[in-house]
């Protein structure tokens, strides 16, 4: 494996949250107790060996986690668009500060982005009756806070699973408006099987594109039949399904990309976050992939 191949997350990591605690904490005015959470979930993604490590997204779901520091978005049982979605400070900027500092030197932070197509589509929009507007919207805000995201972290992903289910035809121009001339590499992370838009996805302008390879094993027979330039982040281990997939498993499915990609393989990583899964086996899943990236690398 080249030394360039990085095990990395996609995001979420499942972390049990005390919600007794928190709201006595915010009762009482105290503003660290989501620290500890993050603390906990970075921790345990160092410990496991990953080399590109998030803060676990464990302060909102990751719909919530943007909406409700927008303006014009009011969050209930889904987030609802009642007036321009606007940027107001900074969402995730002082959670990357503080897993900067606590991260080892050798680590590598990745800062994701719920993107704006996804987004507009998990909202209720009671104001714009304009999806592609409200989508160019949500892009602007995106762009300031990817601006000062790259000051912290070594890469910026940006979450698109909504392009499963159908990819607009103006997803380039979304994507540009966040991606263009940031400091740092950008990827897009698109779960499901995006088999059918293939195409598509090679002419988006992101530097790594991040695809649940282990789910959809046909993804490597569609990405064959396309030219693509792109670096790859393949999705090794399985987000939907607790169980932990054996060291040579993962060896073997890793082997059939560099098989279809060659040294564009840069990142091994979950199929997709792993809010859902159990902690003991997203940990293990984790650690095996890892144990996985080690044999390859030594041939």
């Amino acid at each position: 494996m080249s030394r360039a191949v990085k095990t990395s997350v996609i995001g979420s990591y499942p972390m049990p949250i005390n919600t007794l605690e928190l709201m006595q904490d915010y009762f009482l005015e105290k503003e660290t107790s989501w620290q500890r959470y993050i603390d906990q979930a970075t921790s345990e993604i160092v410990s496991a060996g990953i080399d590109i490590v998030s803060d676990g997204q464990t302060r909102d779901p990751f719909i919530q986690l943007f909406t409700r520091h927008l303006g014009g978005c009011r969050v209930r049982e889904r987030t609802e668009i009642v007036g321009p979605v606007e940027y107001q400070d900074p969402i995730t900027v002082l959670d990357q500060q503080y897993v900067r500092r606590i991260i080892p030197r050798n680590k590598s932070l990745v800062g994701v982005l719920t993107g704006p197509y996804t987004l507009t589509k998990s909202c209720v929009d009671m104001f714009y009756h304009d999806e592609k507007q409200l989508c160019f919207d949500f892009a602007a805000a995106l762009r300031k806070e990817a601006e000062h995201l790259q000051k912290y972290v070594d890469v910026i992903s940006i979450d698109e699973p909504f392009f499963s289910q159908g990819i607009p035809e103006y997803a380039g121009e979304l994507l540009r408006i966040i991606t263009a001339h940031l400091s740092c590499p950008t990827r897009l992370h698109a779960c499901g099987d995006v088999s059918g838009i293939v195409a598509q996805l090679v002419e988006l302008p992101v530097d790594i594109l991040s695809h649940e390879f282990k789910a959809s094993p046909h993804l490597f027979g569609a990405f064959k039949e396309y030219p693509c330039t792109k670096n790859m982040c393949i999705g090794s281990v399985r987000s939907d399904d607790s169980r932990v997939e054996p060291v040579e498993e993962i060896v073997s499915h890793v082997r059939k990309a560099f098989d279809i990609f060659g040294d564009r393989v840069v990142q091994l990583a979950p199929d997709c976050g792993q809010r859902l899964q159990p902690h003991d086996a997203a940990y293990q899943k984790l650690q095996h992939l890892v144990q996985a990236g080690a044999v390859i690398h030594g041939g």
